[in-house]
């Protein structure tokens, strides 16, 4: 029997989850519980669409003339792909089989043979850092920041290129001896390609409100332009190449 991946949604052509046009799949399943999650929809595996692995690698295949023409592929993300990495792997085979780039956007937070078999699959690492502070850390995800970190230097040893993503949350994870800690951390490695800074938004409170989720966040307004560029220069500092917002 094929494997299957629950699938939350399919987008054809992303153009912020990696390089180039992306197919982009988001699963189902997460192990944290971000505050600012705007996916809250994705956490549980109950809900989705079961696809075969040779389902979705067939609607991913309609689309590999704009991947090819763009320098794109397919990137998965959720939820958290690392909760379906068994089958994930029989996809990214047949992606890598066909020439066509892959990407995982994840916590880092889990790490086993069967992951270490996927990333040895896997062309790039979108790589969610929520904060650098331990504490903080699980203030923010309900879970430690150490696998996620380990997860990060597996990637390192392995020769994965990898982006990093930190959102900007006033009050949250905009304080700049915490922003220059992970830039001073992050500045240690060579294979980081580029580091997102993201603006912190409530497009997915409504989400929250109709699952009966608290939205602890509801007063929080998104980062000023002058915060986002401040914390950005901090990573500049180390060397690191920010993407332009």
């Amino acid at each position: 029997m094929s494997a299957t991946l629950k699938v939350h949604s399919l987008e054809s052509c992303g153009t912020v989850d990696g390089p180039g046009i992306r197919f982009v799949v988001f699963l189902q399943g997460c192990a944290l519980r971000c505050q600012y999650c705007h996916n809250p929809d994705t956490w549980k595996m109950s809900g989705g669409t079961a696809y075969t692995v040779e389902e979705l690698f067939a609607e991913i295949s309609k689309y590999k003339s704009y991947m090819r023409f763009s320098k794109g592929g397919v990137t998965v993300t959720g939820g958290d792909p690392l909760l379906q990495a068994g089958p994930l792997v029989e996809l990214f085979k047949l992606c890598r089989e066909s020439g066509i780039h892959t990407a995982l956007d994840t916590s880092g937070f889990l790490l086993n043979d069967r992951v270490k078999e996927l990333l040895g699959l896997t062309d790039l690492v979108l790589l969610d850092i929520k904060h650098f502070d331990p504490e903080t850390y699980k203030a923010i995800t309900g879970a430690g920041l150490g696998p996620t970190l380990e997860f990060f230097e597996y990637t390192q040893a392995q020769g994965i290129p990898v982006w990093i993503r930190y959102v900007l949350v006033p009050g949250l994870s905009d304080q700049p001896e915490h922003i220059r800690a992970l830039a001073a951390y992050l500045g240690g490695f060579q294979h980081i390609q580029r580091i997102d800074v993201l603006p912190f938004h409530k497009m997915g409170e409504y989400k929250w409100n109709e699952l009966g989720y608290e939205y602890k966040l509801g007063d929080t307004p998104e980062p000023s332009k002058e915060s986002l560029v401040a914390a950005m220069a901090i990573f500049k500092e180390y060397n690191l190449q920010v993407a332009t917002t």
